[in-house]
């Protein structure tokens, strides 16, 4: 076992490390001295032919670290994840049936547009509706118009529901509606019309203060509301055709005298004078 050496004997041991190692130092600076001296008496031709030799070298080549590869490798094997693969699928499948869908639909809202619009031609120039006459009721106040429905459509029957038909007398500056009904034997409903339908409508025109814009004549509003088909089950292709007649109506028991000199006519006053749409 070793004795630890007393304090005189371990500041001398120190004292001999300090002057070891100046005396290191010093042999390392007389070094340095000589290999400088050495450097600095080289030739300079044999110092630029070092350069030269230095400039043409090659560049050396760097390899990329192998961590980064690996990073990158990791991010392209992304791609390759069933489960990513799947929800891409997914996620076009679902696009491509959405735009099917919408492709669908457009063609067919396209088409059912197009029908209507043939169907709206066919009740509007296919289907004639024409005021036949209005005579008086025996009854001393009401009147029976007559309607009549022709087909003209070169590719069949029409289905026409016939509603009940509405008479307004102007009065002031209002139309004032009057009672009116089918006439016996007639009844609202569908009627198949190949060739030609006939129908009357009896109203009775009970109007106090009723305009007089022509001497002797109530001014009379006729609007026949028709749905029309050419189907006898129809689904939605039904189109609604509303036709307004205005005529010029002779009350009960007017003095055809008295109309013909405030008129300044010498024609008999007939009971109705038909007027276009206005």
């Amino acid at each position: 076992m070793s004795v630890p050496p007393a304090e005189p004997d371990k500041d001398a041991l120190i004292a001999d490390l300090r002057r070891k190692l100046a005396a290191a130092q010093s042999e390392v600076r007389v070094l340095r001295r000589r290999l400088g001296g050495a450097a600095s008496a080289e030739p300079p031709q044999a110092q630029g032919g070092l350069l030269s030799e230095l400039r043409e070298a090659a560049p050396r080549k760097v390899e990329a670290p192998a961590s980064v590869a690996v990073k990158l490798g990791r991010r392209f094997d992304l791609w390759r994840s069933p489960v990513l693969v799947g929800v891409v699928m997914l996620l076009l499948t679902g696009f491509a049936i959405d735009a099917g869908v919408g492709l669908y639909q457009a063609r067919a809202l396209r088409e059912a547009r197009q029908a209507r619009l043939l169907l709206e031609n066919t009740a509007t120039r296919s289907l004639y509706v024409e005021l036949k006459g209005i005579s008086y009721e025996a009854d001393g106040k009401s009147y029976r118009m007559t309607l009549f429905l022709q087909n003209t459509s070169p590719k069949g029957p029409l289905y026409v529901m016939v509603n009940a038909v509405a008479v307004y007398v102007q009065a002031g500056m209002v139309w004032q509606q009057v009672p009116s009904r089918p006439a016996e034997g007639v009844s609202w409903g569908v009627v198949k019309v190949v060739d030609g339908y006939t129908f009357d409508v009896i109203f009775t025109p009970d109007v106090e203060n009723w305009a007089e814009l022509i001497p002797g004549y109530m001014h009379v509003r006729i609007q026949s509301d028709l749905l029309v088909s050419e189907k006898a089950q129809p689904g939605n292709d039904v189109v609604e055709r509303r036709t307004p007649y205005y005529v010029y109506l002779k009350p009960h028991g007017a003095n055809d005298e008295d109309i013909k000199a405030r008129s300044k006519s010498t024609r008999t006053p007939p009971i109705f004078i038909p007027m276009p749409p206005h």
